[in-house]
Order: C-alpha cells, then structure tokens, then sequence
C-alpha cells in the first residue's frame, strides 16, 4: 500500500475550498443559510481521532517489542486504512471550511454576528488535526527495515505492518 502523498491531500483541500467558496457564494447570495457543520461535528471529529490513535497505538506498541500477542495482520491494514482516511477526510474538511471563511470574511463587515468565521475556524482546526493524526498514526503502521545480518547495507525503507 501507498503512503499519503502531501500533494493528494493539499490537491483535496484545494478542491473542496473551491468546491465550499462557490456553494457558500451562491447560497448566501440566494438567502439560504451558511453550509457549514454544525459545531457539534467537532464530537464526531474527535471520536474518530480518538478511534484512529487506540488503533494505531495498539499497532506501535507491537511494532515496538509489546508482542505479548499476536497482530492480526487485518488490523494492521484496518488501522492503516482508517489513518489514510482521517487524513483525507481531514483535508475535505479544513478546505471546505477555508473556502466558506474566505467568503464569511468578506462579509463580516455587513453580518450581525461572526458565529459562522468562529465556526469555521473551529471546524478547520478540527481538519488540522484529523490530518495529523492520520499521518502520526500512518507512520505507526510502518515496520523499521529488515537487518538480513550480512553487515551489507539493506532496505532502507520499512513496510507497513
């Protein structure tokens, strides 16, 4: 498996702050509301924050010496799989939020309350997070390189668990 590339996470963010702009532009000028999750979301988001970093420790404390049991090799790749996506859907969230502040800036000057910057901030610091915890915990999932014991250089990168 693939490691996360920073230019498809920056490439996802870019999009969807794009993606948020236009659809917060249209809405706000169309009098319908600011598409962007409640605050409450920032629950969910660290749910799975906290879902992805017991998953990864288990898998850290075993590629560290805890082998007191055996790693199911399905979890290893579950954990991995679950890190990536954090970190995507982390990206998702801190560029379709950017994209609503940019607009919800612009229009603090004319707005009675800046509930919706503060909510936007809060939420793209969520993404931020997301983000590194998903690259933390990818970094878990992968094994330091093979000592074949011939004293000739070997892999100089590890595999993932």
């Amino acid at each position: 498996m693939s490691t996360l590339r920073f230019r498809w996470l920056a490439l996802v963010g870019l999009v969807a702050g794009l993606a948020g702009w236009l659809v917060n532009w249209f809405a706000t000028r169309n009098g319908y509301g600011t598409p962007a999750l409640p605050l409450t979301s920032l629950v969910t988001t660290a749910a799975i924050i906290a879902i992805t970093l017991v998953f990864g420790r288990r898998v850290l404390r075993w590629r560290n010496g805890r082998r007191d049991r055996p790693l199911d090799p399905l979890l290893a790749l579950r954990t991995l799989v679950l890190a990536q996506a954090c970190a995507y859907a982390g990206a998702l969230n801190l560029g379709w939020h950017a994209g609503i502040l940019v607009d919800q800036v612009a229009l603090a000057s004319v707005r009675s309350t800046s509930l919706p910057v503060w909510g936007s901030v809060a939420l793209m610091a969520g993404g931020t997070v997301m983000i590194m915890v998903g690259l933390v915990v990818e970094n878990f999932c992968r094994l330091p390189p093979d000592d074949d014991g011939t004293g000739a250089p070997g892999h100089t990168e590890g595999e993932y668990a």
